[in-house]
């Protein structure tokens, strides 16, 4: 029964979806994906190592898409501005997405509370992180989950590698849940559900949190906080800790450019408190003076650099998603919410 999931959902998935229109014929490649070498290597791959059944994905990727749209919005632009902290801060931080926290906190404070127990996790940064990633489930993506991943794996070069691995993912989470391939819809990127899990992530970390049987991040906020909180805590989250300290860099002794060396050397922890001022940089706090640090710089064309001192949590944060600016933006947001709340 489950070597034949994919041909059954398929035939379900067709019947059920509404008929589109066909992209132009100058946007399409050659040969649709079902006939593709490289996709066949994959199908291979995906038989020998799984065993699933060749037949059923080669018929399955003869519907999957490719989305010249999806390409176009992953593809970095050519010159590329300088990122702003204050705007994106503000996409994120506005009096709207903290008064939905506030709300989402309410109606989900016994998930919540017993997700920061169990894990460790405070409850603002789980609310902070759902509103930063799909405004509380309310933009989880519209894009066929099976197309965005194969566009990405086999027609985006620059990370085609890391898109494969995880349209591999997609296929076994399907499997595993029984579910039609063709349903699920996420963002262009693949990323599924309240939390946009990528596939890989959703297998690793997503839980069964309401009990149900059942793990569904689409459908049920109380897995999809369970799971935001799983993921952190898998991720090295210290219980207790703080999460970033504020820092002031002064320049020191060398006009200003030594700071630099600490900013260079990359978003995880590594220096210790006491060695911060002969890089000219400033803070206030009682942690012991062995507690390695960060530095963090927020730069805002035509306005003042912000700097902070990323601690352990702050680097967990990263991985969620790879991005000083967001993790900025969720520690803010969680306050704000917290304040709120």
């Amino acid at each position: 029964m489950r070597r034949n999931f994919l041909l059954a959902s398929l035939f379900i998935s067709l019947a059920a979806l509404p008929a589109q229109s066909a992209p132009p014929a100058a946007s399409l490649p050659s040969k649709p994906y079902g006939k593709r070498e490289d996709v066949q290597g994959f199908i291979r791959q995906m038989a020998e190592r799984h065993g699933f059944v060749e037949h059923e994905l080669k018929f399955l990727f003869s519907r999957a898409r490719r989305e010249p749209a999806i390409l176009a919005a992953i593809a970095p632009p050519k010159t590329a501005p300088m990122r702003s902290w204050q705007t994106y801060r503000s996409r994120f931080i506005n009096d709207a997405r903290i008064a939905e926290g506030a709300e989402f906190w309410r109606r989900h404070a016994a998930a919540l509370e017993r997700a920061a127990k169990e894990h460790g996790v405070p409850e603002e940064i789980i609310v902070a992180i759902i509103g930063v990633e799909t405004v509380y489930g309310r933009q989880m993506g519209t894009w066929r989950v099976i197309d965005a991943l194969s566009t990405l794996a086999f027609d985006y070069a620059p990370r085609a590698e890391f898109f494969r691995d995880e349209l591999e993912q997609y296929l076994l989470f399907a499997r595993d849940a029984g579910i039609d391939v063709f349903s699920v819809r996420g963002s262009y990127a693949g990323a599924i559900g309240i939390p946009q899990f990528m596939p890989g992530s959703y297998r690793r970390f997503a839980v069964d949190f309401d009990g149900d049987g059942a793990i569904d991040l689409r459908a049920s906020p109380a897995d999809a906080i369970g799971s935001v909180a799983n993921f952190l805590a898998r991720h090295g989250w210290r219980r207790g800790e703080r999460v970033e300290l504020p820092a002031r860099v002064t320049g020191g002794n060398t006009g200003g450019a030594a700071h630099r060396e600490l900013v260079d050397a990359g978003i995880e922890p590594k220096t210790p408190l006491a060695e911060l001022k002969r890089y000219g940089v400033e803070t206030r706090t009682d942690l012991a003076l062995e507690t390695p640090v960060a530095l963090i710089e927020l730069e805002s064309p035509g306005a003042a650099t912000e700097y902070r001192l990323g601690l352990r949590n702050f680097y967990v944060l990263t991985r969620y998603n790879r991005s000083v600016l967001y993790a900025s933006a969720v520690y803010d947001l969680a306050q704000e919410i917290k304040a709120k709340r």
